[in-house]
């Protein structure tokens, strides 16, 4: 073999097995399975997401997983994991993918395991990180936080969400006293936000929050200073928080 041929064989080699390297562990915030760990794992966790995908998996899909897997590194009973599917040769964990129907054209697909729970919960949508952590919350009842999200005022909006009109006027008014106690100016900034559309709830029905989240995304898609940005990125954070209580709530 030729000097020049082998020195290219070789660096190949070492690319390969990194990618290996790097598909085995997962990225951070994230597991990867396979046929031999995976019913060792699942049923650890009060929830597992899973996605199936193929074995070297890349682009803008790929891009927003590594997202779900830090967005969800934040709850201890939840777990981001991955299987990835081999079709030709020895078809790694093939046995896998016809177990749970993971059809090549469909990848990535997304699975919810919760504990307990013998059939796994099937996201279907975009595949955009911010829905579906949504769509873990919604299901598995973990709280994630997003940016700016306060767990002490999630934990209020759910039981907000949840009540009577008597019950949500009640919830308003702690949120508001809560907002009061709160020394940090983010905080602050994001209580009020919680605070405005519980107000705004009351006012125009829960409709409000599917419409405002449309409006908010528009807005973001304009030309805005950093600052505005950020205003608009917490108000849409806080938003998705309300819209997956009343999800579950109207699942129910």
């Amino acid at each position: 073999m030729a000097p020049n041929v082998y020195v290219f064989s070789l660096i190949l080699s070492v690319l390969v097995f990194s990618i290996g390297l790097v598909n085995s562990f997962g990225f951070q915030g994230s597991v990867a399975l396979d046929s031999l760990t995976f019913d060792k794992v699942i049923g650890k966790f009060k929830a597992v997401l899973v996605k199936f995908d193929e074995n070297y998996p890349h682009g803008e899909k790929q891009e927003e997983y590594k997202k779900i897997a830090s967005g969800g590194s934040s709850q201890p009973e939840l777990l981001i994991a991955e299987v990835g599917i081999q079709d030709f040769g020895s078809k790694e964990n093939g046995d896998l993918a016809e177990r749970f129907n993971i059809l090549k054209e469909e990848r990535p697909t997304y699975k919810l395991f919760l504990q307990g729970k013998k059939e796994p919960i099937s996201y279907i949508g975009e595949i955009i990180s911010s829905s579906i952590l949504d769509f873990v919350q919604e299901h598995s009842g973990l709280w994630i936080g997003r940016e700016s999200c306060i767990e002490s005022f999630d934990n209020i909006i759910k039981e907000f969400i949840n009540g009577d009109e008597m019950k949500q006027n009640l919830l308003l008014e702690k949120a508001a006293e809560e907002k009061e106690k709160l020394e940090l100016q983010d905080e602050k900034k994001s209580a009020e936000i919680y605070v405005k559309v519980m107000r705004k709830i009351l006012e125009k029905g829960k409709e409000f929050v599917i419409l405002e989240i449309e409006r908010v995304k528009k807005l973001l898609k304009e030309k805005v200073s950093d600052a505005k940005k950020k205003t608009f990125e917490a108000k849409l954070n806080i938003l998705s928080s309300f819209r997956a209580f009343i999800n579950s709530k109207e699942e129910l």
